[in-house]
């Protein structure tokens, strides 16, 4: 099949979405980052776990969902960042697909980043009452407002994603 040549100046224009390439290849390094971050703090725990109290167990262990959680986004952004920007990664029947990847468009990854980024909040709000006798009142607040804003916006994200994007009709 043959390809439809461009005029030098869309040409250019087209061939620029490469240069998001570099930063997908960053946020695949602060993903390793992020392993070693967890890895580490696992290592932490289990080497510290007989002199944690519950609470410090429960703080730990919500320390490391928080690593997974942000390592998702990652992985929800690079991958499908990739996909929509630069160019297809031709996944098709490959075994470790991800199944949201054939449907991937910007108003869905917007929809993902703005229900991590609700999750991730929600982990720290949780830490912040779970230790909450070491927490100020304003910190409480702010985190609170913040976890309420958050979620605010993933509810209008999906909202105004449904009105311009519409389901199809069942026959």
């Amino acid at each position: 099949m043959k390809t439809k040549q461009l005029p030098p100046l869309a040409r250019i224009i087209f061939m620029s979405r490469w240069l998001q390439l570099p930063l997908y290849l960053g946020l695949i390094f602060v993903q390793a980052l992020y392993a070693y971050r967890f890895m580490h703090e696992v290592w932490d725990l289990l080497s510290n776990a007989v002199h944690f109290t519950e609470t410090e167990v429960m703080v730990a262990v919500l320390g490391l969902v928080d690593i997974v959680l942000i390592s998702n986004l990652l992985v929800m952004v690079t991958i499908g960042g990739y996909e929509t920007f630069v160019s297809r990664l031709k996944l098709t029947g490959h075994p470790d697909e991800p199944e949201w990847l054939d449907h991937v468009s910007t108003g869905t990854l917007k929809i993902k980043l703005a229900l991590s980024l609700v999750s991730i909040s929600s982990i720290h709000l949780l830490k912040t009452f779970i230790d909450i006798d070491h927490q100020t009142d304003r910190t409480v607040m702010w985190q609170t407002i913040i976890l309420a804003v958050f979620v605010l916006s993933a509810l209008l994200i999906a909202w105004i994603d449904r009105i311009m994007h519409p389901p199809l009709p069942t026959p």
